[in-house]
């Protein structure tokens, strides 16, 4: 073969027609659940901990009911339906045919949602996440992004390893704070974050449109991988740069949570993509997160 042609690409296809992750894609040396016992308990040392590592646990930060309210307020979202939602393909064509119960296991993002249910906007501006979010970025926060991340029973795609930023039209070396917040139980098997310890200090990686938006998977050291387990009403705190992805569920559980992003009060988004595409890659042009 000439040595500038490019290989043949295999690719791995499941059993709905999606092209699915390469084995081990999502394999992990330890499991992070070291925290602080809600957003009250969060300490100097873990803001620090924070900046070291890119990340941050906070357990029990939102209560039995809030996680309920939350819960009901995303389950009207759905049944309401909307230019918002996103649906796992292999639900696409059945969607006409389901039951409101196999719907709400259909789908896989809704992107915005404040402005879907009050229960929603109340999460996004909870007083106690707020603080604790200033607290990382040294002044007050701002929204920039809301969003509900959907793991459906069995048919749950991944989500790539990826870096957020990669997203986001902010100027260079703006600080955004993700938060992922566990409506359910989330677990290795359906579906929980995965990151990579530190890799919000290497800077920005390349992005391809491959199964998604993502970096390019022999760049991912999953050797340094993480599973970060968390109960429901949990929440993972994490840099824009963090390298991090989610596996296709393998549980007949479902894994919903609600994603906020945040950055200080005190930057503009640019106005356009080209510093963005320059850095991350091409292929970025209409990616979203």
């Amino acid at each position: 073969m000439d040595k500038y042609m490019q290989p043949e690409i295999v690719t791995n296809i499941d059993e709905h027609g999606m092209e699915a992750p390469p084995p081990g894609m999502y394999d992990f040396v330890a499991q992070a659940r070291s925290g602080s016992d809600g957003f009250g308990g969060v300490s100097d040392a873990d803001i620090a901990q924070f900046q070291a590592l890119g990340f941050l646990i906070v357990h029990n930060a939102f209560d039995a009911r809030e996680v309920e309210l939350a819960r009901a307020g995303l389950q009207a979202a759905i049944l309401c339906g909307g230019d918002n939602i996103s649906y796992e393909a292999a639900a696409r064509d059945n969607l006409p045919r389901l039951s409101q119960a196999e719907r709400l296991d259909s789908v896989r993002k809704l992107m915005p949602i404040i402005d879907s249910d009050a229960r929603l906007r109340q999460c996004a501006e909870n007083p106690r996440l707020l603080d604790v979010v200033g607290r990382i970025l040294g002044e007050q926060p701002a929204l920039s992004q809301d969003m509900a991340l959907l793991k459906p029973p069995l048919i749950g795609r991944e989500k790539p390893w990826h870096q957020d930023m990669a997203y986001f039209d902010y100027p260079a070396g703006t600080t955004i704070v993700g938060a992922w917040i566990a409506l359910d139980e989330a677990l290795p098997e359906n579906g929980c974050m995965m990151l990579i310890p530190g890799s919000h200090l290497e800077g920005p990686a390349l992005h391809w449109q491959r199964r998604d938006w993502q970096i390019c998977d022999t760049d991912v050291q999953v050797g340094r991988s993480v599973a970060v387990p968390l109960g429901p009403g949990g929440c993972l705190l994490f840099h824009c740069l963090l390298q991090h992805g989610t596996p296709p569920s393998r549980s007949r559980r479902r894994r919903w949570a609600l994603q906020f992003h945040y950055r200080g009060a005190s930057v503009e988004p640019l106005l356009d993509s080209a510093h963005r595409l320059q850095v991350f890659g091409a292929d970025g042009k209409d990616a979203t997160c």
